[in-house]
């Protein structure tokens, strides 16, 4: 093996090229330039227990590796597979190290890395770099590795589909038909968040890898779980207000000022993501037109300034002095636990294909992200994909908790209409949001159907085929899941179902690709 493709520039895309390339021809393809992807604009931090590989006697204030282990099975709500979670909160320590040695800055008090608190962790276990822009800060030095190695990087280059010969993926096809030949391709394409009309995603996150494994008949697991943020900014642009600020001591209120957070989960506003999200949402049912409130003003200007600098200005930006008065906020699509079905390793069930990162799902997340495990999770397997492919291991069948695959039909009448963007994602905010309906998600699926895939002659047309492929198949994963867990709520199944404690999968059958 002498060549590989990476797929995208965010934590994750960026690690397996440098990992990889002192070793094989890496070229690494971005649709933007390098800096976009939702890497950039993560603000809380990174989760880990960093102490506990230079001391493991005695880690920082009573944080232990285990402790890490354990808040991520509980948030992931019966779902998340233990033997990747270990992997990523045993390895994360020494991808630290590695990202400090690239040049990510991260905060330090008394000369000593600083820590911050965040929802459903029982330590404050959380590294972060400016503040609330830590995402920027991992980004931005990583691209200085990337251009300064001999990674070939093409951006402004849409893939818009896999090559497949004989059952392995064997390249790309890119915009305007040229394909690239690679003997793995290593797809670390991001989120989904343009699913949605309200998310904190940026525009570049349209589930392209997602889209394209699917379409060449990879198998893909847990659609159903989407994790909508409890706290973006209820203005235009969903701008993110990281969860460090709650952990700081913000609080959330309703319309008379109360903390109703209180009433919902005995975490109050550091409950799981999921709780506090259904919880905002219900109670902005029950005082339609006011939004509920984050109160900050506890933390003074000051403080929110220095901590929060970039929240601060995007607040002020929109008229909001935080430090004096609550600002609005609602939940907001943000990430997706389900993807591209991998093991622990990053292999899909397509020879010569790899995914990393948000693109993926390994079963690290369960049913729903604990706060600040996804640039932890980019940097640990994108280290570990190039290992994968350095020593090739023999195909281990997945594990048994994982679902044979539902059929994911892509066949289009000829008669439909190209997808409307906009209509697809008030298709998906009403039947597959926060809350579900099964004879919603009939209804979706339906509606779905009146639509076919643009023909793909620019980048945009591109999008949108990977935006309905994957829309379909989210809403088929939620109508299978008749029950609630984690990010999945359908009010239809209130109840989690213990006989429900697996992971769903899905495929197309003979999958196809573009013309």
């Amino acid at each position: 093996m002498t060549s590989i493709i990476v797929v995208g520039s965010g934590i994750a895309g960026m690690t397996a090229a440098l990992e990889a390339v002192d070793s094989y021809d890496v070229t690494l393809l971005t649709k933007a330039d390098l800096a976009q992807s939702n890497t950039r604009y993560a603000q809380g931090g990174v989760a880990v227990v960093i102490d506990a590989m230079a001391d493991p006697g005695a880690p920082r204030l009573g944080d232990t590796v285990e402790s890490h282990v354990a808040d991520t099975l509980v948030a992931g709500a019966g779902l998340s597979d233990p033997e990747t979670v270990r992997i990523l909160c045993e390895e994360g320590p020494e991808v630290i190290d590695e990202l400090v040695a690239r040049g990510v800055q991260f905060d330090r008090r008394d000369g000593e890395l600083s820590h911050g608190l965040e929802a459903a962790h029982a330590y404050a276990r959380i590294l972060h770099a400016g503040g609330d822009a830590t995402g920027a800060g991992i980004a931005y030095a990583l691209i200085d590795r990337v251009r300064e190695s001999r990674v070939v990087v093409r951006e402004q280059t849409t893939v818009v589909d896999l090559v497949v010969e004989r059952g392995t993926v064997v390249g790309v096809r890119l915009l305007g038909g040229e394909e690239l030949r690679a003997d793995a391709v290593i797809l670390a394409t991001g989120g989904a968040g343009q699913l949605y009309p309200y998310t904190t995603n940026p525009e570049v996150a349209t589930a392209d890898g997602l889209g394209m494994a699917l379409r060449a008949g990879t198998i893909a697991a847990d659609l159903e779980f989407y994790q909508f943020h409890p706290t973006s900014l209820d203005a235009p642009g969903n701008f993110l207000v990281s969860e460090a600020v709650r952990g700081e001591g913000a609080v959330l209120i309703d319309a008379d000022g109360k903390r109703f957070m209180l009433d919902v989960h005995p975490d109050a506003e550091l409950a799981p993501r999921d709780v506090v999200a259904r919880g905002i949402a219900q109670q902005m049912a029950r005082q339609p037109g006011i939004p509920v409130r984050l109160d900050a003003t506890a933390l003074g200007a000051e403080f929110l300034a220095k901590r929060f600098p970039n929240i601060d200005a995007a607040c002020r930006a929109q008229g909001y002095d935080w430090g004096v008065v609550p600002i609005p906020v609602t939940p907001a699509a943000h990430y997706y636990m389900g993807g591209i079905r991998t093991d622990e390793w990053g292999r899909t069930s397509v020879p010569g294909l790899y995914a990393i990162g948000e693109a993926a799902c390994n079963g690290l997340h369960g049913a729903n992200r604990l706060a600040s495990n996804s640039l932890l999770e980019g940097a640990v397997y994108g280290t570990r994909v190039v290992e994968a492919i350095r020593d090739p291991k023999p195909v281990v069948p997945f594990a048994d908790d994982w679902s044979a695959p539902l059929d994911l039909d892509l066949s289009e009448d000829p008669g439909a209409e190209d997808v409307s963007r906009a209509d697809l994602q008030q298709i998906m905010w009403d039947a597959a949001g926060l809350a579900r309906t099964g004879a919603d998600l009939e209804q979706a699926a339906a509606e779905l159907c009146r639509w076919r895939s643009p023909a793909v002659t620019d980048a945009k047309a591109a999008e949108d085929a990977n935006l309905l492929v994957v829309a379909r198949a989210v809403i088929a994963s939620a109508l299978a899941r008749q029950e609630s867990r984690g990010g999945h709520y359908r009010t239809d199944f209130p109840q989690t179902d213990p006989a429900r404690a697996n992971h769903s999968s899905i495929a197309s059958t003979g999958g196809r690709t573009h013309a």
